[in-house]
């Protein structure tokens, strides 16, 4: 069935091609017109179905429109509920605060203060990372390599990506870069240099307000810290007196198997923040938690028209209640990663001459070509015409990156994963053909 919001006669893109900006990105590795989504299937305006294995870049951690958060939005609507309220007190704003104090904070011990800050999860970034300057009366700040925190300028300068950084357009200051767990090789501890840097009073590292991580890297190429790592890194912070941001923005909202990232390494941050999934459908919605004693803001010091989607709180209300009420959900999730896990490790064996590895935690991995930096791109357009939506990641796009919905059915992982393998072997089918035309070339 075509869409009624697409002209009969036009169901391209070429108007996106003549009048949206050159900026646009994901387009150009998605040329399809999406019209609608059910929970896992994407449909583009021609009625062709797309197993989705991108999740709105981890913002539909529960698929798409997911009824048990579209009634009662729908209902909300209906009997004209406050949408835009800036940071005035709503019913709606009430009974998520609630539902997350409930379901989220209590069962995991957890004493933080909530600021909802602008809507995008860079506006979260900006805001901790002023906060703990503020709170410290220190300027500096420490992030890693292969960091993505957003692309706002304070953000932007704690992001490693070149592509992103170069954009911006002058210099990034106030932010120092130190290596993250493993850039160095697997026989390296990088806190030790971080640690040395700490102690030594003429290193010449500006004593930092706080240190800001993922403990999963998204966008830098899903990778993930060791356990112990971020547990010798928040030892660190405490005894430096340095604080800890953890940006859980793309590895939350239970995309590592627990609700937040860092739950097992068993650490507490200072501060994390909040976004994508954390709506539940797709809403804008950010949110930083901060220990009460950080609360230095003064009334409106961090402002936004956007900081006030109630439409978000509804969902995200119903997600909770609906997910995270008991342990069910942090089990299929676990079940699911075993999957994905077992079937990527076992075509990366099936492939030895493309030289496969394979990194990630809980429902978000990583197929990482080491020889090839453009294979994954290849993968995902084979994938593509065979109806799966993929994304690639990493400074080179030498991921191929798996970001399913959380609620997928077993039946469409392990579907989707026999695409992918598809897509792959029709890639190095390509490669082996291109390889022997260029022997025959030379003997000739």
């Amino acid at each position: 069935m075509k869409s009624q919001f697409a002209p009969t006669n036009d169901t391209g893109i070429a108007i996106f091609e003549r009048l949206e900006s050159e900026v646009r990105g994901y387009i150009r590795s998605f040329p399809i017109l999406f019209d609608r989504g059910i929970g896992t299937t994407v449909i583009d305006a021609d009625g062709r179905e797309y197993l989705d294995f991108f999740a709105g870049a981890g913002a539909l951690n529960y698929g798409h429109n997911n009824p048990a958060f579209k009634k009662p939005l729908l209902d909300y609507i209906q009997r004209d509920g406050i949408i835009h309220g800036l940071d005035l007190a709503t019913s709606a704003k009430k009974a998520f605060i609630g539902a997350f104090e409930k379901y989220i904070l209590k069962p995991r011990g957890l004493n933080y203060k909530l600021q909802f800050t602008g809507p995008t999860g860079t506006n979260a970034v900006e805001a901790a990372v002023k906060l703990a300057r503020q709170a410290t009366k220190r300027s500096n700040i420490v992030a890693f390599t292969n960091a993505f925190h957003g692309v706002s300028a304070g953000a932007l300068a704690a992001t490693g990506n070149k592509k992103y950084r170069s954009a911006v357009g002058y210099g990034l200051a106030h932010v120092t870069t130190l290596p993250y767990d493993g850039y160095l090789g697997p026989s390296v501890d990088t806190l030790d240099y971080f640690e040395e840097l700490l102690n030594d009073p003429s290193s010449g590292l500006d004593k930092p307000a706080a240190v800001i991580l993922e403990a999963v890297q998204g966008e830098g190429g899903i990778r993930p810290a060791s356990l112990r790592w971020l547990q010798r890194l928040r030892d660190l912070t405490e005894r430096h007196e340095v604080l800890m941001i953890l940006d859980d923005i793309q590895a939350g909202v239970g995309r590592t198997g627990k609700f937040f990232s860092f739950e097992a390494a068993q650490i507490v941050p200072d501060i994390v923040t909040l976004s994508k999934s954390l709506s539940a459908i797709g809403t804008p919605m950010s949110l930083v938690l901060l220990r009460p004693e950080l609360d230095v803001w003064s009334p409106g010091a961090h402002s936004g028209t956007f900081r006030g989607n109630n439409l978000a709180f509804v969902a995200a209300r119903a997600a909770l209640e609906t997910y995270w009420a008991d342990s069910k959900f942090e089990d299929e999730i676990a079940r699911k990663s075993g999957i994905l896990a077992d079937e990527l490790k076992s075509i990366a064996y099936d492939y030895p001459n493309i030289g496969f590895s394979v990194r990630g935690r809980g429902l978000m991995y990583g197929l990482v070509s080491q020889e090839y930096d453009s294979l994954p791109i290849q993968i995902q357009g084979e994938a593509l015409r065979r109806g799966l939506v993929i994304e690639t990641c990493g400074g080179r796009n030498e991921v191929l990156k798996f970001l399913v919905a959380l609620t997928i059915t077993e039946a469409d992982l392990r579907r989707g994963l026999s695409i992918v393998r598809e897509s792959i072997g029709a890639v190095q089918a390509s490669m082996d053909r291109s390889s022997a035309e260029s022997k025959s070339a030379t003997k000739v």
